[in-house]
């Protein structure tokens, strides 16, 4: 049984897929906090903006078996032969759930499965594009993926801490909440002084979509 938060059809807004028509699988639960605001202070991730709790979603429930979700995803993609099908997995933490079986479901419906993860668990074959975002302190166990997309700053989880490691892309994003001007203004800044990294703006928000 997979447990989801949510399951909706928009853009991707951040990151090197930005502007990319994906159906968004968002899975409940997380392995860096409960999602519940008494457990943030005491959380290894504590700036989360995600609700990733329950499964009272658009489009969430409890999905009995990997065909019953893998439908549920296909019949949200607007033209099943206009090509490019595009899934993001996320969470909360998906990897807590995704699994080979679910992977092969969705590729058999056309898809193209990407995945954010905290990179505290290591993927599993067969994903076809891996955003890993590190959080903090929590051991990092993916080492290698498509992109690294570092919320900025964490004073745990500095960009230098991980641009030796093997990602095609390096994203600084600006962490959002009351700081956000300030914390952009960082990023930038640090983008300019090392060019390896590069600015990951959550477009999503500035235009209001999902």
């Amino acid at each position: 049984m997979y447990s989801v938060k949510e399951l909706y059809y928009t853009l991707q807004g951040e990151g090197a897929q930005a502007g990319r028509a994906a159906v968004f699988l968002r899975f409940s639960g997380c392995n860096l906090w409960s999602g519940r605001e008494r457990d943030r202070t005491q959380a290894v991730c504590t700036f989360c903006d995600t609700d990733f709790v329950g499964v009272d979603g658009d489009g969430g429930g409890r999905f009995h078996g990997t065909d019953a979700l893998a439908d549920a995803v296909a019949r949200l993609w607007p033209d099943a032969d206009c090509g490019g099908a595009y899934v993001v997995c996320t969470g909360g933490e998906p990897l807590l759930q995704l699994d080979q079986p679910l992977i092969e479901a969705l590729h058999g419906r056309g898809f193209e499965i990407g995945v954010e993860t905290n990179g505290t668990i290591v993927a599993p074959d067969g994903v076809d594009w891996l955003c890993v975002s590190p959080k903090s302190s929590a051991p990092l166990s993916q080492l290698t993926g498509d992109e690294l997309k570092l919320v900025y700053p964490q004073p745990h989880a500095m960009p230098d801490r991980f641009e030796t490691l093997q990602f095609r892309h390096f994203f600084l994003q600006p962490m959002d909440g009351p700081h956000i001007e300030a914390n952009t203004r960082a990023a930038v800044d640090y983008c300019k002084r090392h060019p390896k990294w590069r600015l990951s703006v959550q477009t999503h928000k500035a235009i209001g979509i999902p």
